[in-house]
């Protein structure tokens, strides 16, 4: 069975998010002291008491916002209810209950999941403050009281979800899953794309740029394997950076990268190639992962003969560097060509992950030196002793010579463009590492 799915919901700005980084061990949701600053769900695996468990931090829950934002975010908290095993309904002692903890509370009720309530800003520990007493109204059991900023009364909140747990089976390891970020500048689609890759509206979809903040993890299988989808926040330009929260979907963008095995890069087809584009690119070609170049609304893009070649060729032209990454012209709204991702995502993380033998390496670079002789300096020629592969993710290979100053960038650039042709490596980034060795009499 897979594992546990434990829900944190509540009101806006009652510190949801706070309680969840600490039970994850690491800053993963956004923090800060403006209401609905989560608004998808966040996922997390943590542990308790020997039990692992999927931790899903929600936005504010709103039961009869109006608002567009809002009432996605009431929607994302409905998803995460019918997925979780248990629920941990956070609330805010200083505030009291208010009406929507108790709209809340009969939805709770109705829906018929194991709830854990929780008395979030209790300041003081050893008497239970008398405000707690208010909260046996809501008729959810007994509350715990919480200081999520403090990390007090964790535990105990802890001990009564490990009690609610579904009885333990054999946990679904999604270690073999192929991470992938889908990546690129806000309103390009990724959001609609995950949608329709897991046939759920898992993420919120609207026209509001930037309108997904954190990076949201959806696992997924079917017959070509195992996946995990990292949805990240659209990169806007620096300029365009104003408050901390567009600071931290930039640092949580580049995170999904680090994350990721594969990423997809997409790219909206009436903008063509932009600025950010290129630099959001650059991020995942540095960070070594393998990469597909997506180009989604294709549906929507007038086309004439040669259409597809031609928009391919100027793609390369303005990412000359990502000249190794295949091209998926897709439409995330109607499907078209979707199912394409798979098979190709399969390949690259396969040639991202490829190791080649050294006796077979040197045989290919010792072809490479008899087709185009090394060049040489003031009558001192360059000699590449030999070759050995250091690492994968990305390949990388170390060259021994007798002078680096001799290893001119062109003459790297001829040995990768022959070890790609050799072993394709193709949707991956190729490292040389250069390093001097003197030759033995």
């Amino acid at each position: 069975m897979a594992k546990p799915i434990v829900a944190i919901i509540g009101r806006p700005n009652v510190g949801k998010s706070t309680f969840f980084n600490y039970l994850a061990g690491k800053r993963i949701s956004i923090v800060e002291d403006v209401p609905g600053v989560t608004r998808d769900r966040v996922y997390a695996e943590t542990n308790w008491r020997g039990r692992n468990f999927t931790l899903i931090d929600t936005g504010g829950f709103e039961p009869k916002s109006e608002d567009v934002i809002l009432a996605g975010m009431r929607e994302q908290a409905n998803i995460a209810i019918q997925l979780a095993d248990v629920v941990i309904f956070v609330t805010d002692i200083k505030q009291g209950v208010v009406e929507a903890d108790k709209e809340i509370a009969l939805f709770l009720k109705k829906s018929g999941k194991p709830v854990v309530l929780v008395c979030n800003k209790v300041d003081t520990f050893g008497k239970v403050p008398d405000e707690i007493y208010e909260f046996y109204n809501l008729g959810l059991g007994d509350p715990f009281p919480l200081s999520a900023v403090n990390a007090m009364g964790i535990g105990d909140i802890l001990d009564a979800v490990y009690e609610k747990l579904p009885p333990k089976g054999e946990e679904e390891n999604i270690e073999d899953a192929i991470k992938v970020a889908i990546i690129g500048k806000p309103n390009v689609g990724k959001s609609s794309l995950v949608n329709k890759i897991l046939g759920e509206n898992r993420v919120i979809v609207s026209n509001i740029a930037g309108t997904t903040r954190d990076a949201i993890d959806s696992e997924f299988e079917n017959e070509f394997g195992k996946y995990v989808f990292i949805d990240t926040a659209g990169v806007r330009r620096k300029s365009k950076v104003t408050e901390n929260l567009e600071r931290y979907s930039v640092m949580r963008t580049q995170l999904a990268i680090e994350r990721a095995d594969v990423c997809l890069l997409m790219i909206d087809a009436l903008e063509g190639v932009t600025e950010q584009d290129t630099k959001i690119a650059g991020e995942a070609h540095e960070a070594g992962k393998g990469i597909i170049i997506v180009v989604n609304k294709w549906d929507e893009y007038p086309k004439e003969t040669g259409s597809l070649e031609k928009y391919q060729k100027q793609v390369y032209e303005k990412l000359s560097y990502l000249s190794y990454a295949p091209i998926l012209f897709i439409s995330a709204k109607t499907g078209q060509r979707v199912h394409k991702l798979f098979e190709m995502i399969n390949e690259v993380n396969r040639q991202n992950s490829l190791r080649v033998a050294t006796s077979v390496l040197n045989d290919v670079i010792n072809e490479a030196i008899a087709l185009v002789q090394p060049p040489t300096d003031k009558g001192k020629r360059l000699k590449i002793l030999y070759g050995t592969q250091a690492s994968t993710k990305p390949p990388t290979f170390v060259i021994f010579v007798n002078d680096a100053s001799l290893f001119h960038f062109s003459y790297e650039r001829y040995l990768v463009n022959q070890i790609r042709k050799e072993f394709g490596l193709t949707g991956t980034p190729v490292r040389i590492i250069v390093r001097e060795k003197i030759e033995k009499e």
